[in-house]
């Protein structure tokens, strides 16, 4: 295929390749009718490469089913150098621009294959018509190796009537019975097979209801098309968010508890200043903007957006490492402007597949129902603490003056020189330390907890002395100086007028 076209946008450059057609023939004829067509096209796409190469593809009229298969090679690289990695999606006729009209499905590097036609479709990919027209395959080069990468992609045509339409998605309720204002678990970053994830929903949920979990966001890498598979998935006990994992070149924001079938588009990077056009769409759709994993070291996961589109921010992401001891210093930074610049921090499991664990961490919340629009509140509001399991409870509160107290996430209104005391009650922590953290840094370290892993720690300090006081439960560490990884953490409460 010849180069066609350059359309750049910023960083996020786009390549249009020539396109490959099927208008010419409408099936050969065969005893049972139009008999399917394939076409194969190849190419090699240089280091270097834009974020985005389109390959147009010409559906003619009757099509029932297309289908794409791709495979591109993978060279030896030298140690420390990114090898080939290519990313593929869909388009329709509607067209390739940005916000996404056209969009048809995204797999990532996940399969190698995929289909749509009216009544069904891959995962990760929207069932409908497929209807005349040019449909855009969406090729996306995460990484080329110095030898530049060599692709083969293969488009099916099967041609017939349109099978019956696919009935209406079913969605999950956005209420779940609770138990009225109370802490309700969840984990808002998991991965199913809709997109780069092994586990059905369905394993899913149940290892959620395993983990102790009252709530679940999806979040699809780059497509809202496994929506309605997650309403048989809910339950009285166990309500369902949808969203999406809005995977750019520039860092991952988790949309959480989107409106059904809302999708986020991606293909933008910071330098374009269009991050605040597609929060804005996250938050229009009902939802949550919380930028994950912010210093991950995956290659595009680093988050380069800045935090003011943000509603939270996701501090610890699966098993604690140390890029979120990182992010857990950066959040904690922030605390020391005051509540005007703090962001609520979260934690979530990205789990994907075995082994990975729903549930590490999760998302501890106090809200008055169990219901989409009470989760998002108290995550706004930051009454949240994180925690390994659902084995690690806490209580953490401030007291001081004339019976004024407050909990996570909320300010108690004393005096500058006001006595206030610290208490943290925690419970399935044996041998943890108890950390308490202000705008001075670490200013308290208990004693290990028993091996019951329950106990009391209490600290006393004053809104002159403390700003901000946040507690911390970590584990024991063998040896050197950096603190054991967390059990649990929580948001800060402020203290004074």
């Amino acid at each position: 295929m010849a180069r066609r076209a350059l359309f750049a946008t910023g960083a996020a450059a786009a390549l249009t390749l020539g396109n490959v057609s099927f208008a010419a023939a409408e099936g050969q004829q065969g005893q049972q009718g139009p008999q399917p067509e394939t076409r194969t096209v190849r190419g090699t796409l240089p280091p270097g490469s834009p974020d985005y190469v389109y390959v147009p593809v010409d559906v003619p009229p009757g099509v029932r089913e297309l289908r794409v298969s791709y495979a591109y090679d993978r060279p030896a690289v030298p140690a420390g150098t990114p090898g080939n990695a290519l990313d593929i999606g869909l388009f329709d006729e509607r067209g390739t621009e940005l916000g996404g009209a056209g969009f048809r499905g995204w797999s990532g590097g996940a399969r190698t294959e995929f289909f749509v036609r009216a009544d069904e479709a891959t995962p990760g990919y929207a069932p409908g018509p497929v209807r005349a027209g040019r449909w855009h395959i969406a090729l996306g080069p995460y990484t080329v190796a110095p030898q530049g990468l060599t692709y083969e992609i293969t488009v099916r045509l099967t041609y017939g009537d349109p099978a019956p339409a696919a009935p209406p998605a079913s969605y999950p309720p956005s209420a779940a019975k609770g138990r009225g204002r109370a802490w309700y678990r969840g984990d808002c970053h998991l991965h199913s097979w809709y997109s780069d994830g092994r586990r059905t929903p369905a394993e899913i949920g149940a290892l959620a209801r395993a983990a102790g979990l009252d709530f679940v966001n999806t979040s699809e890498h780059n497509t809202h098309a496994g929506h309605g598979a997650w309403a048989d998935v809910a339950g009285d006990d166990l309500l369902v968010l949808l969203g999406e994992e809005v995977t750019t070149r520039n860092g991952h924001v988790l949309a959480v508890g989107t409106a059904p079938g809302t999708f986020v588009d991606w293909r933008y990077r910071a330098r374009e200043g269009r991050f605040g056009r597609f929060a804005r769409r996250i938050r229009q759709a009902g939802g949550l903007v919380v930028p994950a994993h912010p210093h991950a070291t995956c290659i595009g996961c680093s988050w380069k957006f800045g935090f003011g589109e943000a509603d939270a921010v996701e501090v610890w992401n699966g098993p604690y490492t140390p890029d979120d001891e990182v992010t857990l210093a950066e959040w904690d930074a922030t605390l020391r402007g005051g509540p005007a610049q703090w962001l609520p921090a979260v934690g979530n499991s990205d789990a994907h597949r075995d082994p990975d664990v729903v549930g590490l961490p999760q998302t501890v919340v106090l809200a008055d129902a169990l219901t989409r629009e009470a989760i998002q509140e108290g995550i706004r509001a930051g009454r949240v603490y994180v925690a390994e399991s659902s084995a690690v409870s806490l209580s953490f509160t401030a007291t001081g003056g004339p019976g004024e107290r407050a909990g996570i996430g909320e300010r108690l209104r004393v005096d500058a020189g006001t006595p206030v005391t610290v208490r943290l009650e925690a419970t399935g922590a044996p041998r943890c330390t108890v950390r308490f953290v202000t705008d001075e840094g670490v200013v308290f370290t208990s004693a290990p907890l028993p091996v019951s892993g329950t106990g009391v720690v209490e600290w006393r300090t004053t809104p002159a002395y403390a700003a901000y006081v946040r507690a911390e439960v970590r584990h024991e560490v063998a040896a050197g100086p950096l603190p054991g990884a967390l059990a649990a953490f929580t948001n800060p409460v402020f203290l004074g007028r």
